[in-house]
């Protein structure tokens, strides 16, 4: 018996209650779970724009639109899931340093439990912390990344830990089997090729927007799942700034020339077969969001993966 999902918005309207997920329950457990939602609202490493500190709770606002069944994945997420609402992890503003811990301290009870963790930042700097409790759980994850950058820069005026550096650090602490990762959709400009052959160069497959559109995008999902296999575990990162600002303006670095927002959510439902850990979506910057356009995509985004997490539980009791 499914334990935990949403309330029914055909008999409570959805602009009451407190704001959760999805409306799902508010419960910090680990317990007749599959999966959990929750936030991670630390931006003092971004080098732009900063707010996505307010990115969970802009992302559940918007979230409270969404329904049990999922018609292009035809699965009623909850026939087969039980999810709640973990709320959010402690951070300290400004020491990143502290915030690693605690994050990988927080994350740890739900991966020894098997439970897979949707994790809402927050800047990108927050994957480090993400990756560190993953492959302290898993080893070295296979890592699937969308975003219009790489994030593998060595340093940000002078820094190691910042929005832009966490995949080469996570690399030099061995946390990703970079043989089986990708990255999918950098584009814009940079200050040189570096900025590109850097991530080949530490192992990352990349493909970047450019060649997506020439190969299109069955290709591209073809590629992803050669390159990750079946079996390894996968942590999947999404930069929302990887769809086109024309769909997701409310972010820190937008770069022009993206995907949509039925292309970027195509991306995700694609996953399906992945052998799924968890996932981090990023990025969201509620100042900017004309519309809470953005904040509905993000929203979508996460259900999707929630439904990749419905789709393996059915396959398994096949």
């Amino acid at each position: 018996m499914i334990k935990y999902q949403p309330k029914d918005s055909s008999l409570s309207p959805r602009f009451s209650g407190i704001r959760t997920f999805m409306r799902l329950e508010h419960v910090r457990t680990e317990k007749d779970v599959d999966f959990v939602v929750l936030g991670v609202p630390f931006d003092t490493a971004a080098s732009n724009r900063v707010g996505a500190r307010y990115g969970p709770q802009h992302v559940r606002d918007a979230s409270v639109l969404l329904r049990p069944y999922n018609p292009d994945q035809e699965i009623n997420i909850f026939d087969y899931c039980s999810g709640v609402d973990y709320g959010d992890l402690d951070v300290v503003p400004g020491n990143i340093h502290r915030t690693y811990d605690q994050m990988t301290e927080g994350l740890a009870p739900l991966l020894e439990k098997g439970v897979v963790p949707i994790i809402l930042g927050g800047d990108h700097s927050i994957s480090l912390g993400n990756l560190r409790a993953f492959a302290k759980q898993y080893g070295p994850v296979a890592m699937v990344h969308f975003d219009s950058h790489g994030d593998t820069w060595d340093n940000y005026f002078g820094e190691k830990y910042m929005h832009g550096t966490p995949f080469r650090r996570a690399v030099e602490e061995g946390l990703i089997d970079t043989d089986h990762s990708i990255q999918v959709g950098m584009r814009g400009p940079l200050y040189g090729p570096g900025c590109i052959e850097d991530a080949r160069e530490l192992g990352f497959e990349v493909i970047t927007m450019r060649e997506s559109r020439n190969l299109g995008q069955k290709e591209v999902i073809q590629r992803i799942h050669d390159r990750v296999g079946p079996d390894r575990p996968v942590f999947v990162t999404f930069d929302i700034d990887f769809v086109d600002p024309a769909y997701a303006p409310g972010t820190g670095t937008p770069e022009v020339a993206g995907p949509t927002s039925f292309e970027a959510l195509e991306y995700v439902r694609s996953l399906d077969g992945l052998n799924m850990k968890g996932f981090d979506l990023v990025e969201v910057l509620p100042a900017y969001d004309t519309g809470d356009i953005t904040a509905g995509l993000s929203a979508a985004v996460a259900y999707e993966m929630i439904t990749l997490v419905a789709l393996q539980k059915r396959r398994n009791e096949q």
